[in-house]
């Protein structure tokens, strides 16, 4: 199947924006969609490439083609409902790299350009290369039913004599496996599906977000056909979303549990709370739970929620995943213990560009102190925040064990008013002298107060030290003398 056939269905609708006749000759070997800035990773040679473009943002197009072009993308379809059309930019950078680009009409979902593909591609093959009948039929009455993936892969695999195959999630959670395929850890399994190793055929559904995407892996590339497994992804394909659709009652759920816990957790009684979290399908008594928060940032739907779900699906075998009242993300993982820090980096792997932060606290004895959970979790992620802007990082409560540490946690307003009030003109005057007088604080402090060692480490003389924080004391109105005071400018200066 050539590009131009696509180009040419009007059932699709597909608008043209640019492409080469040569160009729309090449052969289709597959779909996949993502919403990832940098696809390269996830897109295979001869793929039509799929995207929202819920990435997009001015500058960012030449970086998702050049990967494209990299990768051996034959083609891009834009979806044209995030942005009310392609941008120009995404369209100018697809003829640098000549890279044939159409628009995707709203009202035309993603699964449909990939069954087409399917379908055409793989629909001729003979029995040897495709799904046998009765596995089809197989497949197709467990759809029916809403099996689960474990299911439809071992019914799909049932006639091939201990084929290993797996479906892992980009961050190497293992979602389903046949019974002939080795266990894989997390990291590992990352890296096979990223470094293309083996084959693997994505998944497409709609509505997930990409740390949720499944990924159709077999170790042994001759294993199978290439036209069953493409008829394997596209079964698992429904079965996820049909996992979506379900799941959408399990978060309303926990977005009630949520605004118990955020809104009126100080006027919720503990019945009301346990009947909260046994709607959410966790233990009424709730002991040993942990509490999340994420934030990604960005300005996509469900984009933290879906992260948050992935971490919880590496460790817990069931967690309440929903969003608070002000729109922030959070979960209750049951039975979690240690850090979360190496399953957070596997997640946030999935997409670099968005940086994922979070917080969690200590574990909650019972229903009656998620509340409190949660506060110590959305204090932990302003920490992570604060302390690393640009990058994924998760914070635990428990690690801000210095007064540093947990002045990151601070809102930074908070923090900025803080230390204007009580520096005062030392900080806003302007003056050179005041500068003066603030580095010699900050010195004077760090020796523990010693006037000794503050004169020697600003080679001055002990008197001339004395004078600086007599004026210090003026300005500010506090006295060295006192514990309190010190502690007081100390933290003024960490808040700066």
């Amino acid at each position: 199947m050539h590009v131009e056939h696509l180009v040419a269905d009007h059932s699709l609708g597909l608008r043209p924006l640019w492409a080469q006749d040569a160009l729309l000759t090449r052969e289709i070997s597959g779909v996949t969609v993502t919403d990832l800035e940098d696809p390269a990773r996830f897109v295979r040679p001869g793929e039509v490439v799929l995207s929202g473009l819920v990435w997009w943002a001015p500058g960012k197009a030449e970086r998702f083609v050049s990967a494209l072009k990299e990768a051996g993308a034959v083609a891009l379809f834009a979806g044209e409902e995030t942005h009310g059309g392609v941008p120009g930019e995404l369209v100018e950078a697809c003829v640098r790299h000549g890279v044939p680009v159409a628009g995707v009409p709203a009202h035309i979902m993603f699964r449909a350009i990939t069954d087409t593909v399917y379908l055409r591609q793989w629909g001729e093959l003979s029995r040897r290369q495709a799904l046998p009948e009765n596995a089809r039929v197989r497949l197709s009455r467990l759809l029916a039913q809403e099996a689960g993936p474990a299911e439809l892969l071992a019914a799909a695999f049932a006639h091939l004599d201990r084929t290993a195959a797996h479906v892992f999630t980009p961050s190497g959670r293992t979602v389903a496996a046949t019974a002939a395929a080795p266990r894989v850890p997390g990291r590992e399994a990352a890296k096979l599906v990223a470094d293309g190793r083996g084959m693997t055929v994505s998944v497409a559904a709609d509505s997930v977000s990409p740390y949720e995407r499944w990924l159709l892996y077999l170790p042994d590339p001759d294993s199978a056909p290439a036209g069953m497994l493409h008829e394997v992804a596209a079964a698992l394909g429904r079965c996820q979303e049909t996992a979506v659709r379900r799941r959408s009652a399990e978060r309303q759920a926990a977005d009630e549990l949520g605004a118990l816990l955020a809104g009126a957790a100080a006027g919720a009684v503990e019945g009301t709370l346990q009947a909260a979290v046994r709607e959410c399908g966790l233990p009424a008594d709730a002991t040993s739970c942990r509490v999340v928060v994420a934030d990604t940032g960005a300005r996509r739907p469900g984009l933290a929620e879906g992260a948050l779900a992935e971490v919880a699906g590496h460790v817990a075998a069931h967690a309440a995943v929903g969003r608070l009242p002000d729109g922030g993300a959070f979960a209750v993982l049951p039975d979690v213990e240690g850090p979360l820090d190496e399953v957070w980096s596997l997640v946030a792997g999935c997409d670099p560009g968005v940086p994922l932060h979070g917080g969690t606290g200590v574990t909650a004895a019972g229903p009656g102190g998620l509340a409190g959970a949660l506060a110590q979790a959305r204090y932990a992620l302003t920490s992570a925040r604060a302390t690393a802007p640009d990058a994924s990082a998760v914070t635990d409560a428990t690690a801000l064990t210095s007064l540093d540490a947990l002045l990151t946690g601070v809102p930074a307003d908070v923090r900025a008013a803080y230390s204007r009030t009580v520096l005062g003109p030392l900080l806003t005057g302007g003056r050179a002298a005041f500068a003066v007088l603030l580095s010699t604080l900050e010195t004077f402090l760090a020796c523990d107060g010693s006037w000794a060692r503050t004169a020697e480490a600003l080679h001055l003389h002990v008197n001339t030290v004395h004078y600086r924080m007599q004026r210090v004391e003026h300005f500010t109105g506090r006295d060295l003398s006192r514990l309190s005071d010190r502690l007081d400018l100390w933290a003024a200066l960490l808040c700066r």
